[in-house]
């Protein structure tokens, strides 16, 4: 009767565990119901940029990317934005993918601009920088040092 005891005991322990990390999962996946108003932005890569990401001001997180497209009539990547409904982006913003470090992911970084119209939702962020790709940027290094140590 004692090891029947036990053995419940731990189940319930490890049931309870399951449910604190299916929680913390489902609150960090940005999987959450858009709770504010959706903005465009359009850029030329968004390499290493995944839905879920997110959109920092001043490095405060105020929203979340919800999706990715390609526009066929560009050929740029129009990312969609949901951005908290207390906080207001002006017209004139700029936004860029940035990386969080060498290995962490990306995000996008919104500058304000000085407008005194604000986004709404459906509008769109006209000044964007893609992302930009690391390995190129070594590649570009090691040939350009190579290239002026041979004079």
């Amino acid at each position: 009767m004692q090891s029947n005891l036990v053995e419940t005991l731990i189940g319930t322990v490890v049931v309870a565990v399951a449910a604190v990390f299916l929680f913390y999962g489902y609150s960090s996946s940005g999987m959450r119901s858009s709770s504010g108003y959706q903005v465009k932005a359009a850029f030329s890569a968004v390499d290493g940029l995944a839905n879920g990401a997110d959109v920092r001001m001043s490095g405060i997180k105020i929203g979340t990317v919800v999706r990715q497209a390609l526009d066929p009539d560009t050929y740029q990547a129009v990312v969609t934005l949901d951005i908290a409904s207390n906080v207001k982006v002006p017209d004139d913003s700029s936004a860029k993918i940035t990386s969080e470090g060498l290995l962490g992911g990306s995000y996008i970084s919104v500058t304000p601009g000085g407008s005194d119209d604000m986004l709404t939702s459906g509008g769109e962020i006209m000044f964007t920088q893609g992302s930009v790709d690391l390995m190129s940027l070594i590649g570009q290094a090691v040939f350009s040092a190579t290239d002026s140590g041979s004079n």
